[in-house]
This record gives structure tokens, sequence and C-alpha cells, in this order.
């Protein structure tokens, strides 16, 4: 794990830092992020063997224990977590949106890249132009300035927050997204994905019942 110093940033879209924005990540508003704890990586296919006994029922590229899990819907996640918490006495959670893209930004060192560590994403991810069409074991690509692994690529991360369309424009501290709602924000990006969907400000979501091949988790505490 690795501790995120908490602070104030611009969350969304930034006309001169951030090309391709959709209007989900608009408009772009002042949140501040108390100190939190974020995974180095995402979580591995071992690691999630060691916790819940054998791979989840719809992983699909098996026999790779470094690659990042993927193929677990939200509930799923959640199960690992519950489980992970119990046999370590911690609090393991999934991060919040606006402590996703704090750190994926670079937190208090930020440089401004548009993506997670450099505004070229050859140096920092596995994308549809160079990941060979399946996840890759995580950490082979530079990490950004906080020493963080595949904020961009590799597989999309599971959030907490539902999923709202778009911002607010007033100033947030520890947001944490809608009461309630259908789906959950993914953050980040994949394997199958283009340049304009691992920009740290681009945002999707998905039913929380639902998994995909390229859809894994990093954990906060």
């Amino acid at each position: 794990m690795v501790f995120i110093q908490g602070g104030t940033f611009t969350m969304g879209c930034l006309k001169k830092r951030d090309e391709n924005c959709t209007k989900y990540a608009k408009p772009s508003h002042s949140v501040t992020v108390a100190d939190f704890y974020l995974s180095r990586t995402e979580v591995t296919q071992i690691q999630w063997r060691i916790i819940m006994g054998n791979d989840p029922p719809k992983l699909k590229f098996k026999n790779c224990d470094n690659c990042p899990v993927e193929g677990v819907n939200f509930y799923e996640v959640h199960d690992f977590i519950k489980q992970l918490n119990g046999l370590t006495g911690k609090k393991y959670r999934l991060p919040t949106e606006a402590e996703w893209e704090y750190a994926a930004r670079g937190g208090s060192k930020s440089k401004g890249y548009g993506y997670a560590g450099s505004h070229d994403l050859e140096e920092i991810a596995w994308y549809s132009g160079n990941s060979g069409g399946r996840t890759q074991p995580v950490a082979q690509k530079k990490k950004n300035e906080l020493g963080l692994y595949d904020m961009s690529g590799n597989v999309l991360e599971w959030c907490r927050d539902y999923w709202q369309y778009g911002y607010t424009s007033a100033e947030q501290k520890n947001p944490t997204g809608p009461k309630k709602g259908d789906y959950r924000v993914l953050r980040g990006g994949s394997w199958a994905y283009g340049l304009k969907a691992c920009a740290v400000a681009f945002r999707s979501s998905y039913l929380p019942t639902s998994c995909a091949f390229d859809l894994g988790f990093r954990l906060a505490l």
C-alpha cells in the first residue's frame, strides 16, 4: 500500500490538459480529499486466490499469477474485501472516485499529465495499441508520481461510488458520490481501450452485477 497525502485538486476535464473529454467528466471542480492508502498495483490473480481459495468463476486470462484479476463483479469484489478484512483485522475498501482520480493525477506530486504518470500512454499503460488483446502482469510499465502502477490501462477499476451523469461545479470535501443509484463507477481504461478511455479524467460505469474480461480493482485503506 502507498500512503497518499491528502490535498485539494481540480477534478474532471481540464481544458488545457485533458484531451477528448466526455460530458460525464464535466464541469471541473475543486475537491479536497483526506489522507488515505492505495494499493501500488491492481489486485492480482495470486492475491485473489490466496484470500478466496480459488479463481473467480469468470476469470478469462488464467495461469498468470501477476496479472490483475478480472471477470469480477462489484459484489464479488466486496466478498473478497470482507474476507481480507476478516483475516487481517484491517478495513480495506474500494477507493472513492475522487480518491482514485486524485491518486491517478499524482496527488500532491502531480506534474499535470493527461495519463497516470505521463503524457505518453505507451510509457505507462497496457492499452489496445500494445496489450496483445489481453491483460498483462502488473508493474511492468512506468509508475506515476506517487509510485502507483497501471492506473491507466490494463484493467478498468471498480470505485465505491454510485454513478452520476456529470458533476456539480460546487467545491467538495471527501465526496462519496450519490447515496443511491443503479450503476457503479469504473475508472482507468483497460487493455481493450484506446487513448481516450485511459485518460485520468475519463469515467464510465457498469451495473454492479456486471463483469468483464478487462475489469478488476485495487484496494484503498
